[in-house]
């Protein structure tokens, strides 16, 4: 092996790894490394540490505090970019035989450490499997390999006169496979729906390295399906290779709307009663008071109140039909307009992901929670999860907005700040989480919206599902025995 290629000592002395992992023995590593560089080509691995360092992480804000802090939170051994779905199947085929892990890498914009490599392995980093494959106008569909960038998907799109509608605040930095992992909602879901709800068909290659292909149609009755095990997964029962979704022709119209409330409950009032009569604007974020000061602090108009945003796009007659029933119900609930300023603003910032890594440096501990909860329980949640977050001792910010609506419920997005007075920044940081999702699950709500399990959830997993994840833990054990595909995470 060149210098290069050479696998090296399992962590320098400059630091301490949190979730350290066994090494592999010399001759190990170099048959593993042999037998990747054979399937991808030499350029296509390494076991460099700069690359290892770089993979050893997702956007996790405690693995921030934890880089800081001169720990590493797991190093991979190996780092590959396979370039087909065939690369991905002999990889997993000889990760099985080695038993050594795989871990998909998309561009790790997951907040929950679901791509720490938290036993080492190999960390397939999907971006050479970038490609737009089909585009079908009559189909409405675009056919994508899970490596391609988001705005880079939406900006072809738009460019060709369509869209897909998916818009989550991390466009910019993550990826279809991402956001099919852990099941993601945009921002522009209560129109267009979520992933799940875009997808029609995938590829994956299972942890044997069998590849699997749904077939692309609208709907089918054929069984349950295979394919949508993996939405959600994480990559613990395989790799999604490619995908098939629906798109839509780009908006003719777009309408900017917003109004303040005097309380949070009329503002949700107010959003059931639209969803209940048919009209689904695109978007939909009601802020409470502590975040409209934040956020709107240039609204006089919403100073003390609520804030209310819409965004209704599509059809120019629809359009102005959206526009005028959610009017006519927001006033009839107490809602004051505020204009179009205010969604505009919102418009303008909504990519702004900066928070975490403006804060932590400062020792400020700061996360966010999204849960889900129906109707007839949303206002108790919300008001026990504040609650839970501010009885804890050094928690400054407790706040929420609701960002993703149904006719049946809403996502509510907590968010906390705080330091610690007593033990460590860690500590603090799982006492808050801990009483937000003892909250949420005894309000009835569910502990995760769009963000996933990863690491951080997997202890309320077992809670949150009952004796449904046995069944979970029996399909994993049948698909991976050698538990290879991304261990460690989701309870499993």
């Amino acid at each position: 092996m060149s210098s290069e290629e050479s696998a090296g000592p399992a962590h320098s002395p400059g630091y301490e790894i949190v979730y350290p992992q066994t090494s592999l023995s010399t001759e190990k590593k170099e048959r593993i490394l042999a037998n990747l560089q054979k399937i991808v080509g030499k350029r296509n691995v390494s076991c460099r540490e700069i690359d290892r360092l770089s993979y050893s992480r997702d956007y996790w804000p405690i693995a921030l505090r934890w880089m800081l802090e001169g720990k590493v939170p797991a190093l991979p051994d190996f780092v590959v970019w396979p370039e087909t779905t065939d690369h991905i199947s002999h990889i997993v085929r000889i990760a099985s035989e080695e038993k050594i892990p795989v871990v998909p890498f998309g561009e790790g914009s997951g907040v929950l450490g679901g791509a720490i490599p938290v036993q080492g392995g190999i960390v397939l980093d999907m971006k050479k499997m970038s490609a737009v494959l089909t585009l079908n106008d009559d189909n409405l569909t675009i056919t994508v390999q899970p490596g391609i960038n988001g705005m880079n998907l939406e900006r072809f799109l738009n460019q060709k006169g369509y869209t897909m509608g998916h818009i989550p605040q991390s466009l910019y930095c993550s990826t279809v496979g991402g956001w099919l992992g852990c099941r993601a909602a945009g921002q522009f879901s209560t129109k267009y729906g979520k992933i799940d709800d875009i997808l029609i068909s995938l590829e994956a290659v299972l942890p044997q390295g069998t590849i699997i292909r749904s077939k692309p149609v609208p709907k089918s009755s054929t069984c349950p399906r295979i394919d949508t095990l993996l939405l959600g997964a994480e990559g613990t029962l395989g790799v999604i290779t490619e995908a098939t979704f629906k798109i839509w022709p780009y908006p003719e119209k777009r309408a900017l709307q917003s109004y303040a409330f005097s309380t949070l409950k009329d503002g949700l009032e107010s959003v059931r009663t639209i969803l209940r009569r048919g009209i689904f604007p695109a978007v939909v974020r009601l802020y409470d008071q502590a975040e409209t000061e934040r956020h709107f602090y240039s609204t006089k108009k919403a100073r003390g109140k609520c804030i209310l945003i819409l965004v209704e796009e599509g059809d120019r007659e629809l359009v102005d039909l959206e526009e005028a029933v959610s009017h006519t119900v927001c006033t009839d609930h107490g809602g004051f307009p505020t204009g179009e300023a205010p969604a505009a603003h919102w418009m303008e910032t909504r990519f702004n992901v900066k928070e975490i890594s403006e804060f932590t440096p400062r020792d400020v501990v700061f996360d966010t929670i999204e849960v889900s909860v129906m109707w007839d329980k949303s206002m108790e949640l919300y008001q026990s999860v504040i609650s839970a977050m501010k009885s804890i001792e050094g928690v400054i910010i407790a706040s929420a907005h609701a960002s993703h609506f149904y006719p049946q419920g809403v996502c509510f997005y907590f968010t906390f700040g705080g330091t610690s007075l007593t033990g460590s920044p860690t500590d603090f940081y799982e006492t808050v989480w801990n009483a937000a999702m003892k909250a949420c699950l005894n309000a009835g709500g569910s502990i995760s919206h769009h963000h996933g399990i990863g690491i951080l959830r997997s202890r309320w997993i077992r809670e949150e599902l009952g004796p449904s994840h046995d069944i979970l833990k029996s399909i994993k054990k049948a698909l991976d025995p050698e538990n290879v595909m991304n261990p460690g995470k989701m309870g499993l």
